[in-house]
């Protein structure tokens, strides 16, 4: 299994960096593409610069519907592609999405999106606002790891509904303000990302384990 960031607030050579987050997932028959960024000019293309058109996409996974994260979600539907997104998003959202998507998949629970890639459920952050995060199942067997769009909800919210999924081996995605990094010591992979307030601070205590994030870094898993 291969992920690709796509739209971070950080980029490579190439690539152009802007607030919010996008990474492109792919298993030897699918790819999912897990948010979609605040642009979708920028979104696409960084795509191109991986070789990816929007129609290859299969899937769109949504983790929360902050602009950052679902304001390039035009430039990419067509029509085959489903969107996987929490049931709490608004209706005038789905019907939109509806209109250019074959189909909607709500997510309420814990469930299998496609062999290997699986999502939390929906996390309730607020009344009106939750977040759904994807879980990996990595090649070589070692555990999960758990792709978080912004972490709302809190990387130990986060962490226990991935624990269903088997053992946890890393995390990338926003880790927002998450205080408590002593949670992180048991991983063996940290990659913060779009919006983590506290970057340094898990730079400096997990030296060895943390990857720079960056639109066009390539990780397999």
């Amino acid at each position: 299994m291969k992920l690709s960031i796509v739209y971070d607030n950080e980029a490579n050579e190439g690539f152009i960096n802007d607030w919010g987050f996008s990474c492109l997932i792919e298993t030897e028959d699918w790819k999912v593409l897990f948010d979609t960024g605040a642009s979708g000019e920028i979104l696409i293309h960084n795509l191109q610069q991986f070789g990816i058109q929007k129609e290859d996409i299969d899937i769109i996974a949504l983790s929360h519907k902050h602009w950052d994260h679902i304001g390039g979600l035009k430039a990419v539907l067509h029509p085959g592609v489903a969107v996987c997104l929490p049931s709490s998003f608004p209706l005038g959202l789905k019907k939109h999405i509806a209109k250019k998507a074959a189909s909607i998949v709500e997510v309420s629970e814990p469930k299998e999106i496609v062999p290997g890639v699986y999502t939390t459920g929906e996390l309730r952050i607020v009344l009106l606002l939750t977040e759904q995060s994807l879980v990996l199942k990595t090649k070589g067997g070692e555990g999960v790891v758990v792709v978080t769009g912004c972490g709302h909800p809190g990387l130990e919210r986060i962490f226990e509904a991935a624990k269903a999924f088997g053992k946890l081996y890393g995390v990338i995605g926003g880790f927002h303000g998450f205080k408590k990094l002593e949670l992180l010591h048991g991983l063996e992979l940290i990659i913060p990302c779009h919006g983590t307030i506290r970057k340094k601070e898990i730079l400096e205590m997990y030296p060895r384990k943390v990857v720079r994030c960056g639109a066009g870094m390539v990780i397999e898993l």
